[in-house]
């Protein structure tokens, strides 16, 4: 069992989405808190071979991810980023008919990103794309490195800018093949802390999005600072599409719709053999 006196370590991405989540927590203004080291803030490929390593005690990572750490790692019921018209997206510099992809040069942001499993499950035929950071997958278009490249983020707000063209919506895909909102990350916990704190974790994570949601105003100095070059409206624009219900408590639908899409990577033979153990805290 982990020390329960040692504080615990914590990662997220420096995404708006996951700073005004967890403003409030890494500022001490959660009551009754229990104790977290100062986090480590990566982008979600990071994270997820962090979560493959076993690195951290509570981390976000892709749901793509969280299929490979089950027998580590329980799904916390707050925090996580599931939605609708919020997927990731297949972006040329010119129209391509997706059935023409195979052979293509293709990126995706991150081996074990949702991105990747979600173009593993639209398009089969496109073995090994090409990894590269998310937020030099549109730089590589332009410049011709790449065909095609799957975009997350605030990508899907600016793509339009760079003279990129839309050649599918994965997460629209998702939602008409499914009819499920898609899940893109969540965040998880290690197992061996235990019931009591596990829940613990899983409340403070919910009060901290209900004191952001309440008053933004606070965690809006902290978000810009790790929001890079994001322009004012597109911090928001990420922030409104990508925090909603379903990061106060995943309910009936957002757990319908991770299992199936687990359950879809596991038949597509991206994904482990289903695990013994349970999916949520």
């Amino acid at each position: 069992m982990t020390d329960v006196t040692q504080p615990l370590s914590l990662g997220f991405s420096p995404c708006p989405n996951d700073t005004f989540i967890f403003h409030a927590l890494v500022h001490g203004l959660v009551p009754e808190a229990p104790l977290f080291a100062p986090p480590r803030l990566e982008d979600v490929e990071t994270l997820n071979q962090w979560a493959l390593a076993g690195r951290l005690d509570v981390s976000k990572l892709s749901f793509h991810a969280l299929g490979h750490v089950l027998d580590q790692y329980v799904l916390l019921g707050a925090g996580a980023a599931l939605g609708r018209g919020c997927g990731p997206l297949l972006v040329a510099r010119e129209p391509i008919d997706p059935a023409q992809l195979a052979g293509r040069r293709l990126a995706v942001p991150g081996r074990y990103t949702t991105a990747a499993m979600l173009l593993g499950l639209f398009a089969p035929a496109c073995r090994n794309p090409e990894v590269i950071r998310f937020n030099r997958i549109m730089p590589a278009l332009v410049r011709g490195e790449i065909d095609a490249g799957v975009i997350i983020h605030e990508s899907r707000f600016t793509y339009r800018d760079h003279g990129l063209v839309l050649l599918a919506d994965l997460g629209a895909w998702w939602e008409k093949s499914s009819g499920l909102p898609i899940p893109l990350g969540g965040i998880a916990a290690r197992r061996s802390l235990g019931k009591e704190r596990l829940t613990a974790i899983e409340q403070a994570i919910r009060q901290s999005v209900e004191a952001a949601l309440a008053d933004p105003t606070p965690a809006m100095p902290y978000i810009r600072r790790h929001a890079g070059e994001l322009n004012e409206k597109v911090l928001r624009s990420h922030i409104e599409l990508y925090v909603n219900h379903f990061s106060m408590e995943l309910g009936d639908e957002g757990r319908a719709a991770i299992t199936e899409f687990l359950r879809r990577g596991r038949q597509a033979g991206l994904l482990p053999p289903l695990s013994t153990a349970g999916l949520l805290a």
